[in-house]
């Protein structure tokens, strides 16, 4: 191995945000958006209002059947919690993946050692 080759820049990791976060920030301004306190959410959900904070902040992995119940009380099921999370997953790393995969930043610049093609 050549010393140019060990003086590459190594693409950083992508950093991946917590499952338990992303889902609390859909449920937060879903319940946000409707004007709901966490009271009256947690009351319909079955469930105390510290523990939904705790949800909604991502500091508690909650358990399907809490998910449902906190989706239910929202007025959604879990495939719009699943949709809600997965839109945002790929917005928040979708862009650092774009410049690692292609080796383009999103200003357009190419990295070091990149070969571009011209159609």
């Amino acid at each position: 191995m050549s010393i140019q080759e060990n003086s590459r820049p190594r693409p950083v990791p992508v950093q991946e945000p917590l499952w338990r976060h992303v889902v609390g920030g859909v449920l937060r301004r879903r319940r946000r958006a409707q004007g709901r306190t966490l009271q009256d959410v947690a009351d319909v959900a079955g469930m105390s209002m510290p523990y939904l904070s705790e949800i909604e902040r991502g500091r508690k992995e909650a358990s399907s059947e809490m998910l449902a119940a906190v989706a239910g009380a929202l007025g959604l099921g879990l495939v719009d919690v699943l949709a809600l999370a997965q839109g945002e997953l790929a917005r928040a790393v979708r862009p650092a993946r774009l410049v690692s995969a292609t080796g383009v930043s999103m200003s357009g610049q190419a990295s070091r050692g990149t070969v571009r093609l011209a159609a």
